[in-house]
């Protein structure tokens, strides 16, 4: 801003909404003459742009608008649900409707098959697990890849499809006669 403006010429911007490009001195003296600061809003720009503003009134400008970009950004978390090879069908319902909330909401799900002891010699009831787990989500997200099996623990990711919160279509019905 002001002195430290290294361009030898600027395109000078007023708050009357003039426009003209100028020496950076020249410039500099309007500004001043109107009790302004002289800051530059493009320096890539060529040439680069200046703006003939009050500083900490652009300074607070610029604050409040990050904010604001900050606040309207959604941050994806993967949220996790864990399994075991026999999950009775009432816990994995219970699950899977946790499971469409954390889609809806434009979040990621991670559902993990823990085996423990000798568990780990039934991956095949893990896996089969997981397949019907992302054939009951297909609606409300689409499947990142294949089960995969870590150690003691068989994995698969879902992510949310784009549309979030938009309800399939239903197939159209036949006129009744």
């Amino acid at each position: 801003m002001n002195e430290s403006i290294r361009a030898r010429e600027v395109r000078a911007v007023f708050p009357d909404g003039t426009t003209e490009i100028m020496p950076t001195s020249a410039a500099l003296r309007k500004a001043q003459e109107l009790g302004l600061d002289l800051v530059l809003v493009a320096p890539t720009a060529v040439p680069p742009v200046a703006k003939a503003v009050d500083f900490g009134h652009y300074q607070y400008e610029q604050k409040k608008k990050q904010h604001d970009a900050k606040k309207k950004q959604h941050v994806v978390q993967v949220k996790e649900l864990k399994f075991r090879p026999n999950t009775d069908d009432h816990d994995y319902d219970f699950k899977k409707n946790h499971a469409i909330r954390f889609l809806a909401e434009g979040n990621r799900v991670k559902a993990v098959v823990q085996f423990r002891g000798r568990e780990i010699a039934h991956t095949d009831l893990g896996k089969k697990l997981l397949m019907r787990f992302a054939a009951d989500l297909v609606a409300h997200g689409s499947v990142e890849g294949q089960p995969r099996l870590e150690g003691r623990n068989a994995h698969i990711l879902i992510s949310p499809v784009k549309a979030a919160g938009a309800k399939p279509e239903k197939p159209p019905q036949p006129a009744p006669q």
